[in-house]
């Protein structure tokens, strides 16, 4: 049998990779779409999930989506590593009966056999997150240890199924904490490590871990493959960072903001704009200036806050022109007066760009019955500049 040294390729540090992959409700121009994105990025490779209980379910039809995709991934030059199990479903656990190992082998022969011949096959997953799952974290604490072991062995038996049916590509375990890294720490040939953490000190520490893993086993090479999430404190540059200052090949999750994940997850959305262009910025190695040689924006300096306020205040205004009459500015001038303000107020970043203030502003100017709310508008128009008069103290 090989060694993992026999195996590797690189350190994989030139990973750049993304969460994405073939799903029913996507059609191939659809993904090929998608991995344009990706192309544009400088996506190098994608972890991908094949889901057991999908193919026991439907083998042909899931082979079908995964050799289409993983050859539509070839075709833009990029990388696959396939998920093979997954622990999050977990809510019981019994260890595996002979039955259901010649199952797991069955699906596992037909996915090797289809993937391994593809020259873009980087290297196998084998198991995503053995132990993060709800069979565990609501385990007694006299139960956690003995409920573990029983994942932990049929986690390296399905390993060490795996290779037996394949020697040759590299294989990983995706954990979700650094803690269960020694699961597996003797059977992989690649460290895998998650790292949704909050503070630098804490994701700095869980680098610091997997390096020194690395070190323990003679220098097996790192990747940090899942890391990312906007909704548990945990930024996107922040790893990235992190991933170049530790010289680890990184998989972020995920590509698209889309479906369930998309309030938490992703850089793209299916029309190619971003959510976040600081992620887009960090991937290509610029970060959000942190230190004190930082220059605070000046949207006075060339007065062009207050000549903002005052396009405002005029098309407010009203000219009452004699008794019964009165001017009052149309629709599309108060439209393009609060835009001057809504522009200094992001571009200065003086305001939160969870929901744009440009994007509330299209919405306004794109409603087909857009006179019928005139009120909603001046008041839209209002709170903007009264946003900058406040921030910079105009009169």
């Amino acid at each position: 049998m090989k060694t993992w040294k026999d195996r590797i390729r690189s350190d994989y540090h030139e990973i750049r990779g993304v969460h994405h992959g073939p799903t029913r409700d996507k059609t191939l121009e659809q993904l090929d779409r998608e991995l344009t994105y990706a192309d544009r990025l400088n996506i190098n490779s994608v972890r991908m999930g094949i889901w057991e209980e999908q193919w026991h379910a439907d083998p042909e039809g899931t082979e079908k989506r995964v050799l289409e995709y993983t050859r539509l991934c070839a075709k833009h030059g990029i990388t696959v590593m396939p998920i093979l199990s997954s622990g999050n479903g977990i809510k019981n656990y019994e260890m595996l009966t002979d039955a259901q190992w010649e199952d797991k082998r069955r699906y596992l022969t037909a996915i090797v056999k289809l993937l391994k011949p593809e020259p873009n096959l980087l290297m196998w997953d084998v198991y995503n997150e053995p132990f993060c799952n709800d069979y565990l974290r609501g385990a007694p604490k006299d139960e956690y240890e003995t409920r573990f072991k029983k994942i932990e062995h049929d986690l390296r038996k399905q390993f060490e199924m795996m290779r037996e049916l394949d020697d040759d590509t590299p294989m990983t375990v995706g954990h979700e904490l650094a803690e269960h890294l020694e699961s597996t720490l003797d059977l992989v040939d690649v460290i895998a490590f998650h790292d949704y953490l909050r503070t630098r000190k804490a994701v700095g520490e869980v680098y610091e871990y997997a390096k020194q893993c690395s070190i323990r086993t003679g220098g097996k090479p790192v990747i940090n493959n899942e890391m990312g999430c906007i909704g548990r404190a945990n930024p996107y540059d922040v790893e990235l960072q992190y991933c170049e200052q530790y010289h680890f090949g990184f998989y972020i999750f995920c590509l698209m903001i889309e479906g369930f994940w998309g309030p938490l997850h992703g850089i793209v959305y299916p029309d190619g704009t971003v959510r976040d262009p600081s992620i887009v910025a960090a991937m290509f190695g610029f970060y959000r200036n942190r230190g004190k040689s930082r220059i605070l924006p000046q949207g006075t300096r060339e007065e062009y806050a207050t000549d903002a306020v005052e396009r405002v205040k005029k098309a407010l205004a009203v000219d009452k022109q004699s008794l019964f009459t009165k001017f009052e500015a149309p629709t599309e001038e108060i439209l393009e007066a609060a835009e001057n303000c809504v522009n200094i107020l992001e571009s200065c970043e003086i305001v939160p760009m969870d929901n744009p203030l440009s994007a509330q502003l299209q919405d306004l100017r794109d409603d087909p019955d857009v006179e019928s709310h005139r009120a909603e508008i001046k008041r839209f128009a209002y709170d903007a500049a009264k946003k900058l008069q406040e921030y910079y103290c105009l009169f």
